[in-house]
């Protein structure tokens, strides 16, 4: 565990103040779940929840069967990096960050669909050269809790229809899912 050397103290209510260099480095917002451990050391710590990660194999499974079904790869993304990527290396995305790109249209609960001649590329995680060809949030009770991201393949980037409705409906599918 890395020290900030940086001191708070309770209220009287029990509450704390995670400072904003924290927040801001960790991408911790305002209504962001976190899960709190403890452990026999005393420590206490804080760690983003992400219902994407505790369904993983879930996610896993969509993302492999979308790949099948669109022919193109795929990536499932949680609010912060990618959980289930199939049709490609899981080495290339996998635990990526999610871009500044990605996080504004899930933000935004924008939806993105490539076409042909489009200037600026999409680029869903940090780090990565590949393209979105389409991009879905994935809305449970209202919040975000990701994204399921179409790549594009070498053929083109250009969503076809049929690809609109899959990822539109993988991204509902996640989304009851999590909502249990």
């Amino acid at each position: 565990m890395k020290a900030t050397g940086i001191v708070r103290r309770i209220d009287d209510l029990g509450r704390v103040v995670i400072p904003k260099e924290i927040r801001r480095t960790m991408r911790i917002r305002e209504g962001d779940p976190l899960e709190i451990y403890t452990n026999s050391d005393g420590e206490v710590i804080f760690r983003k929840y992400s219902a994407l990660d505790e369904m993983n194999e879930n996610a896993v499974h969509v993302a492999e069967v979308m790949h099948r079904t669109a022919g193109c790869p795929v990536a499932v993304f949680d609010k912060d990096h990618a959980v289930a990527v199939s049709g490609i290396p899981r080495r290339e995305l996998l635990d990526r960050r999610a871009s500044r790109q990605l996080e504004e249209l899930m933000d935004e609960r924008g939806q993105y669909f490539a076409f042909t001649g489009q200037e600026r590329p999409f680029l869903p995680a940090d780090g990565s050269d590949r393209r979105a060809a389409a991009a879905v949030p994935i809305i449970t009770a209202g919040d975000v809790s990701g994204a399921v991201v179409f790549l594009a393949s070498e053929k083109g980037n250009t969503v076809t229809e049929l690809q609109k409705s899959l990822i539109t409906a993988s991204a509902q599918f996640l989304a009851k899912q999590i909502e249990g």
